[in-house]
C-alpha cells in the first residue's frame, strides 16, 4: 500500500479491439494503431495527462496488449515514470474468486478500484485511449470544482447527421445535464459525450458497486452508469470543449484525420511547440530521398528510404519505397517495404508488410474517376508479386 496522496488520477481505457477499423486492428488494439506518421493513437491521451499536470495514470488493457505494453514501457517518453505515480498497465487478473475479462468500461474501472485507492485521490479522471485531440484536463477539473459537480462529462458539438453515433446529452443554461441518451435514433441535441469523465471518488465507488449488483447492466458508463446517476438526481455537468477532437473508430474517420494533417492549414497542428504530443518512437537514421525520387505534400518520417514517387501521403518510420513505385493519397505504417513498380492509391498499409513487385493496391495511377473506397491491408502481410487488390478491399493474411 502506497502512502501517497494525489488530488487526481487518470484511468485510461485502452483495451478495445476497435473492430470497425477492420484489418488495422487484426493484430493490435486500437489505441496502439499508428497515427500521423510517428505517433500511436494512445500518445494523445498520455500527452494530455502530463501536459495537464496529471502524473498518475492507469492504462487498462485487454485485447492484444503486447505492442501497447512494449510501446508504453516505463512511461519515460511521457515523463510518466515517477516512483510515486507514473503509468501502470492494468490487464484483467485472477483473484481468489477466479477471474473474468473486463465486461464493459464501468466494470474495467471497478476491477481496478484498488489501484485508485492506493493514491487516495479526490477526483478520478476516466479517459478513452482512442481519440485524437489536445486538451487541458486541469481546466475541466476547475470547472468541475466550481460547479460542485458529482460528475462532469466533457462534450463537443458534432454535426447533427453524426449525432446518432454518440452519447448525446442536453444541458440547461448553467451546464447541468438534464437528459442523456446513448446513440439515439432521433437525437434531441448535438452535444456529444467525448468519453471523458471526472468523478468524485466516493460517488465513483458507490456508482460502480451499484452497477455491479444490477444483473441487467452491460457495465458501461454511457449505457448504464451515467443514465442511472441522472435518474437518481445526482449533480452531472457538461464541460464544453471547443478544440479539435476526432473519434477515429472507423476506417473513414481514421483515414480522413490523418489526411487532414497534409492540408495547408490543418485543423489539428502536430507542429505546435505548446503542449506537444509526445511519443516513444524508436530512434531511426535520417530519411533518404533518392536522386530520381519525387515527393509532393507528404510527411516522411525518419528511417524512410524513397526511390519512387510519393504524393499527398504519410510514411511512418522505417518505410521503404523502391524505384518505379507510385504512392498517392495513402498511409504507409511502420516498417513496410514496397518493392519496385507498385501502384498504391488511397490505401492504408499496416505495419511490417511486404508489398511485392508490380503490385496494384486500389485503382491504378492513371485510372479515372478518382477512387472512392479506401483499401486496407493488415499488419505483417506478405503480398506476392503482381497481386491486384481492388479499391475498398479490407485484407488480412498472406495473399
Amino acid at each position: 500500500m502506497l502512502n501517497v496522496k494525489k488530488e487526481s488520477v487518470a484511468m485510461l481505457l485502452a483495451g478495445g479491439q476497435g473492430s470497425r477499423l477492420g484489418a488495422l486492428t487484426y493484430f493490435i488494439a486500437k489505441p496502439a494503431v499508428s497515427f500521423g506518421g510517428k505517433y500511436r493513437i494512445i500518445d494523445f491521451s498520455l500527452s494530455n495527462c502530463i501536459n495537464s499536470g496529471i502524473d498518475t495514470v492507469g492504462v487498462l488493457t485487454q485485447y492484444r496488449p503486447m505492442i501497447l505494453n512494449s510501446y508504453i514501457g516505463t512511461g519515460a517518453s511521457w515523463d510518466l515514470n515517477d516512483a510515486n505515480g507514473g503509468v501502470q498497465m492494468l490487464p484483467p487478473y485472477m483473484s481468489q474468486d477466479g477471474g473474468v475479462w473486463y465486461k464493459g468500461t464501468a466494470n474495467a474501472i471497478y476491477q481496478n478500484l484498488d489501484f485508485i485507492w492506493n493514491y487516495n485521490p479526490d477526483y478520478v479522471l476516466i479517459l478513452s485511449g482512442d481519440h485524437i485531440y489536445k486538451m487541458d484536463y486541469d481546466k475541466m477539473l476547475r470547472f468541475h470544482k466550481d460547479c460542485e459537480a458529482d460528475v462532469t462529462i466533457s462534450v463537443i458539438e458534432v454535426p447533427w447527421e453524426e449525432a446518432c453515433r454518440f452519447g448525446i446529452l442536453t444541458a440547461d443554461e448553467k451546464g447541468r445535464i438534464v437528459r442523456f441518451e446513448e446513440k439515439p435514433k432521433n437525437p434531441k441535441s448535438n452535444l456529444a459525450s467525448m468519453g471523458i469523465y471526472i468523478f468524485n471518488k466516493p460517488l465513483l465507488q458507490a456508482a460502480l458497486s451499484e452497477d455491479e449488483m444490477d444483473p441487467d447492466s452491460s457495465n458501461d458508463f454511457g449505457k448504464d452508469v451515467i443514465p442511472r446517476l441522472l435518474r437518481q438526481g445526482k449533480s452531472l455537468y457538461a464541460y464544453k470543449f471547443h478544440g479539435y477532437w476526432k473519434d477515429v473508430g472507423t476506417i473513414e474517420s481514421y483515414y480522413n484525420s490523418n489526411m487532414e494533417l497534409l492540408e495547408n492549414e490543418p485543423p489539428f497542428n502536430i507542429f505546435e511547440s505548446k503542449d506537444r504530443i509526445l511519443s516513444n518512437s524508436n530512434i531511426y537514421p535520417p530519411q533518404y530521398i533518392g536522386p530520381e525520387a519525387h515527393v509532393e505534400n507528404s510527411l516522411i518520417c525518419n528511417g524512410c528510404s524513397v526511390l519512387g514517387t510519393v504524393i499527398n501521403s504519410i510514411l511512418s518510420p522505417d518505410v521503404r519505397v523502391a524505384a518505379g513505385s507510385f504512392i498517392k493519397d495513402s498511409l504507409i505504417l511502420i516498417g513496410t517495404r514496397i518493392e519496385e513498380n507498385c501502384s498504391v492509391i488511397k490505401t492504408i498499409i499496416g505495419e511490417n508488410t511486404l508489398v511485392g513487385k508490380g503490385t496494384v493496391l486500389g485503382r491504378r495511377a492513371a485510372d479515372t474517376p478518382a477512387q472512392q473506397g479506401i483499401t486496407v491491408i493488415a499488419d505483417n502481410m506478405i503480398i506476392k508479386e503482381g497481386t491486384v487488390i481492388a479499391e475498398g478491399e479490407n485484407v488480412s493474411g498472406v495473399i
